[in-house]
């Protein structure tokens, strides 16, 4: 496009430095940190068919699932720029039981703590689907100088200072918020830097998408099933029925809703009363993201970033999407609409 000028991740970081007076480049350090470690990642991903990358590390993690060898491989390399940016002073990871502090007089004065699903969606990784990074960044509130302790990891998501994702797919992004818009990097290999691709990302208020394990269904809350009826019904005025569409992979499944439209509800079943998702490092960081593209994130009855952690790997039903899909599901399961 003639007149077009490429705008770098590290650029957009830097010209929007001044968003956080408060941070004097400190934060803008960590995100390219988060940036160089996605880039990697990426790199193992794309080779994994390759290389000896594929299928299980022989160990659980704490939610008792087979880690992936590219989970464990992408768990480190977050760790360690992380640890490099000499910003971040601990890690809270789906990958480990407990919270990972670090030590040196530079990490202990670190004013951030980072969040993450270092490989949602790791069960498609032998089968070539989509899968990503989640991350979520707080400002601690234990003292400077000293270890990071649990309490600045239970912290509510409304007071997280940024949240992101990367999807690895058929091109590479980055979008992440900072809680002043939503904003989407494409990766260009040729240059091997993220690119400004998608300024400002709204989501639609309506959508024609559901994304849900229908193999679930008779499971889910009497709510659910009733909006899947609806979700299936003909109606031209609310161009009904909408289309089924569930990759199994959180990152995947929101980043289409969140440019076309959609909604995705992963609600408590009778085998998983309290859902199955975490709070922490999987639905405050995407909540967040949904809020600050006109969206909308709750687990049925409160909004997801109100929840107070009183875990680190809590897990809570999760519905998020386009507003106007969230209100309705919300008034299937609160009021029995019928």
């Amino acid at each position: 496009m003639k007149g077009y000028k490429i705008k770098t991740l590290t650029q957009f970081i830097i010209e929007r430095q001044a968003d956080f007076p408060f941070a004097t480049g400190e934060f803008s350090r960590l995100l390219y940190q988060v940036g160089v470690a996605a880039k990697v990642i990426n790199k193992k991903v794309n080779k994994a068919g390759l290389v000896d990358i594929l299928g299980e590390a022989g160990e659980v993690n704490v939610q008792g699932e087979e880690q992936k060898k590219l989970d464990v491989f992408a768990n480190y390399q977050l760790i360690q720029a992380l640890k490099s940016s000499g910003e971040c002073c601990g890690v809270a990871s789906e990958e480990d039981q407990e919270i990972i502090t670090f030590d040196n007089d530079l990490e202990r004065d670190g004013n951030y703590i980072f969040c993450m699903d270092p490989l949602d969606g790791s069960s498609n990784i032998d089968v070539n689907v989509s899968i990503g990074t989640i991350f979520s960044i707080y400002r601690r509130i234990s003292p400077r100088g000293e270890k990071a302790v649990l309490e600045d990891f239970l912290q509510e998501g409304t007071k997280q200072i940024a949240a992101g994702y990367i999807i690895y797919g058929s091109s590479t992004m980055l979008v992440y918020t900072t809680g002043r818009g939503v904003f989407g990097f494409t990766l260009d290999s040729s240059i091997g830097e993220f690119c400004l691709s998608h300024m400002g990302i709204q989501t639609p208020e309506n959508g024609a998408i559901y994304s849900i394990n229908e193999g679930n269904i008779g499971k889910f809350p009497d709510g659910v099933k009733k909006y899947i009826g609806y979700c299936q019904e003909t109606d031209k005025e609310t161009n009904r029925p909408y289309s089924g569409r569930y990759i199994g992979s959180l990152v995947a499944d929101f980043h289409r809703n969140l440019l076309k439209g959609g909604i995705f509800i992963y609600p408590q079943t009778a085998s998983a009363p309290n859902g199955k998702l975490r709070l922490i490092y999987e639905c405050n960081p995407i909540a967040f993201l949904a809020e600050q593209a006109g969206g909308k994130a709750t687990n049925g009855t409160e909004r997801i970033l109100e929840i107070k952690p009183h875990s680190l790997h809590q897990r809570v039903p999760f519905i998020v999407g386009s507003k106007n899909m969230v209100d309705k599901v919300e008034s299937f399961l609160n009021n029995g609409e019928e």
